[in-house]
């Protein structure tokens, strides 16, 4: 690959791990089957998806002031069916149960906008979720650089095809 076709590659991975419900654990192990090295995949997946759940953490307050003003108070008293398992998460296991658990289910942005909501810290639910995320991230690379190893790809990625 050359240089710019690789740096395209990662800024890709940077950014799709930074949209909320892609995640940096789906989008590592797919920049690994597509051959990209396995240390910046890593570093620059969980960079991107770490700053966006930052940046919700910081402004969760003006974030719930925009929800509240768009579905309004009748609305905001009616609770969704996550919202209700996030709640039953929360009773049973607390901030670190939510925090771990939440982001396979839900997506890390949701799950650290419901740590908040629910009573958790902002510092707390910062060191849980990124915590949750790196844990799932280094997982799910780990699994799918041996399942890569395993399967003889690791040479020629299995989408690296139609980068070149």
């Amino acid at each position: 690959m050359d240089f710019l076709t690789l740096l395209w590659a990662y800024i890709l991975v940077f950014v799709l791990s930074a949209i909320p419900f892609f995640e940096a654990y789906a989008v590592i192990p797919l920049a690994l089957i597509a051959g990209l090295s396995t240390v910046p995949s890593i570093v620059i997946g969980l960079a991107g998806n770490l700053l966006t759940v930052l940046l919700l953490v910081l402004f969760i307050e003006q974030i719930k002031a925009w929800r509240k003003k768009r579905k309004g108070v009748e609305q905001e008293q009616q609770q969704s069916k996550r919202h209700k398992r996030a709640q039953k998460l929360w009773q049973r296991y607390g901030l670190p149960g939510l925090a771990v658990i939440g982001p396979l289910f839900v997506g890390s942005h949701l799950t650290a906008f419901m740590c908040v909501t629910l009573g958790g810290s902002k510092q707390k639910t910062v060191y849980w979720v990124l915590g949750s995320i790196s844990l799932w991230s280094i997982v799910f690379s780990v699994l799918a650089y041996y399942g890569i190893d395993l399967l003889g790809n690791q040479e020629n990625g299995f989408i690296r095809g139609f980068f070149e």
